[in-house]
This record gives C-alpha cells, sequence and structure tokens, in this order.
C-alpha cells in the first residue's frame, strides 16, 4: 500500500514508526470519507435541537459529546461490532440507567461518577451491547447538575432514548443512499451465493501480502487489523496448532522460522543442545541466521524455543524454504 511520508525520512524508518504508532494507511477513498463527514453533521445537527428543547443550552452540553462519539463510530466504521444498533441503543440505555441511579442512591460526586462508569461497563459487557460512548452518557447523568438530577429517570427517555432513536433512523435512511454503506450490517448481505463445484477447491494459505491487498480492495474501514484477521483465519483452520512444533522436533543444526512478517521475522539455527532428564526442561543453544537481531545468539529449553517456532525451515539459494510434510516448496516470507 502506498504511505505518505515526510520528506527526507527513510522509507523503513517511517514505515517503523507509524507501525509502532498504530497509523493505518487504509486504502479509503475520498467519497467515503465525505460520506462520513456529511452523516456525522447531519445527525448531530438533529441530536443538538433536540437535546436544547428537552435541556436547554447547559443540558445539552453535557449529552451531545456522548452523542457526538457514538456519530463518529456509527458514520465512519458503519459495520463495525460496536457501531451496531445494539450496541448503540443498549449501551446508552443501560449506561443512562446506571447513571441516573448512581447520581441518586449515592451522594458523593466522585464515588458516583467512578461506580457509574464501572458499573456501566459492567452491564455493556453482560448484555452484549458494548458502546463506548455509553461512559459519557452515563458520566453526564451524575456530573450533569440539577438540571439532570432533576429528570431522574426521564433522563433515560429524554434525551437519551429519543436522541439514539434518531441517530439510528438517520444512520438507516442516509448510509441507504450509497450501495457500499451497510447498516445495520445484515442489511449488506447481498452477496452472490457460491457455486456448488467450488466447495472441492481447496482453500490456500493467506498470506501476509494477499491480506494487505483484500483490505485495500475495501472501501471503508476495519476495525480490526490484518495480523489480528490472519490470527483468526489460522484459529478457524486450524493451521495455528498444526504448525506449532514440539520439543521434540527441535534438533540440532536444523533451522526454524518464527513465521512472522515485517521486522519481527526471524529464521535461528540451533548450534548446540544441552540434554536433561526432562526433554522439555533441555536447553538449547541458538544463533540468528536472518531477520530481527542478525548474528545474536541466546539460549533457551527446548519447550521454549518449540513454542517460538512455527516450522522448520531450510536454505535453498538465496531464499528460505518451509520444510512442511505436506509440501517442501513453499517459501518463508517476510
Amino acid at each position: 500500500m502506498r504511505t505518505t511520508r515526510p520528506p527526507g525520512v527513510n522509507s523503513i524508518t517511517f514505515t517503523r514508526i507509524a507501525r509502532y504508532l498504530g497509523i493505518d494507511f487504509g486504502n479509503v477513498s475520498h467519497t467515503e470519507r465525505l460520506v462520513s463527514t456529511i452523516g456525522g453533521a447531519l445527525v448531530i445537527c438533529s441530536i443538538f435541537i433536540i437535546s436544547r428543547a428537552t435541556l436547554g443550552p447547559t443540558g445539552t452540553l453535557l449529552i451531545v459529546p456522548s452523542m457526538g462519539a457514538s456519530a463518529v463510530l456509527l458514520f465512519a466504521v458503519p459495520h463495525g461490532a460496536l457501531s451496531q444498533p445494539w450496541n448503540i441503543f443498549g449501551g446508552h440505555i443501560i449506561s443512562a440507567l446506571v447513571g441516573v441511579t448512581c447520581a441518586i442512591v449515592i451522594p458523593n460526586e466522585i464515588i458516583a461518577a467512578s461506580l457509574a462508569v464501572g458499573l456501566a461497563i459492567g452491564g455493556m459487557h453482560y448484555l452484549r451491547c458494548i458502546h463506548p460512548p455509553g461512559g459519557a452518557t452515563a458520566l453526564a447523568a451524575v456530573i450533569g447538575g440539577n438540571i439532570t438530577h432533576a429528570l431522574g429517570y426521564q433522563f433515560v427517555v429524554t434525551p437519551v432514548m429519543l436522541n439514539v432513536l434518531i441517530m439510528l433512523a438517520v444512520a438507516v435512511a442516509f448510509n441507504y443512499m450509497f450501495p457500499w454503506r451497510r447498516y445495520p450490517e445484515w442489511l449488506g448481505e447481498k452477496y452472490e451465493p457460491i457455486a456448488d463445484d467450488s466447495r472441492s477447491v481447496s482453500p490456500r494459505a493467506i498470506e501476509h501480502a494477499d491480506l494487505v491487498y483484500a483490505l485495500s480492495q475495501m472501501d471503508t474501514i476495519i476495525p480490526v487489523s490484518e495480523h489480528d484477521l490472519l490470527h483468526i483465519y489460522e484459529l478457524a483452520t486450524g493451521q495455528v496448532s498444526q504448525r506449532q512444533l514440539q520439543p521434540g522436533q527441535v534438533q540440532p543444526g536444523h533451522y526454524y522460522s518464527n513465521g512472522a512478517f515485517g521486522a519481527d521475522w526471524c529464521i535461528r539455527q540451533i548450534v548446540d543442545t544441552s540434554p536433561s532428564n526432562n526433554p522439555h526442561r533441555d536447553m538449547v543453544v541458538y544463533k540468528v541466521i536472518a531477520g530481527a537481531a542478525p548474528r545474536s545468539s541466546a539460549m533457551l529449553t527446548r519447550a521454549e524455543f518449540a513454542h517460538w517456532a512455527s516450522y522448520e525451515v531450510t536454505r535453498d539459494d538465496e531464499n528460505w524454504k518451509r520444510v512442511d510434510d505436506s509440501s517442501t516448496d513453499t517459501p518463508d516470507r517476510r
């Protein structure tokens, strides 16, 4: 993927800095960004009008910020797990109920505010409706002063529930105008069924480059990193357990890869062993042949080394090849 880096900055250095900072250079179009911007502005305008009519100017300052945070999730990441209708509705309503209850029952504002946010998080967890802006709603119910306190549990209905319903209605109607946007997520299930003969095709392993390319073709923000998606794929297909070496498979003179990508990729060679009565406690001495920390050496137990290693590799001209029972020609890539 293309990245824009400051002039005079080495590309490798810039890539590493961006990775450490968690900067995502996803291929999202300007159209998608503009649609998200307009949608967020539209929904907040509607909510601001409702909140001002029910709470007045002062009360609006307390409730609108949490709705603004929801608007970011709802329009910037419309098919994210935390942006779905139950998360938004349940997250705000549960948080509002908890916040109002804490404000009524607990006289100390600091303790009430702290418990309101903590209990709201717990409630959202158990009810499967985690929505980060809900914490701000719970907090607003406690620190809102006389305006929100006078409303009592009416605060849950007006303005919170009313604002949430307006937000969801605007999101459904607005996103419906753009075919590539899916809200709620199930409305986007418009894919053609897979032909029956395709089932006979065996899935191949997904390389890091394949996953990055696939993500670049989706004109939206995916709230999961490609490394997490690859790990999910490995867990689903059982490749993690299949590729995990056993301590007894670690042999002197052999080469092993951790199967990582980018700067974390590494090839190690076992140069010596120190047997013990327990094979899992055998010590092995290794040196780094390629990748991270080249020419360094260290010592681990055989079990620790097996846990680090993903598979054995062998040198083939200028490339490292994976040693596998099913295939000996699979390249080990950075």
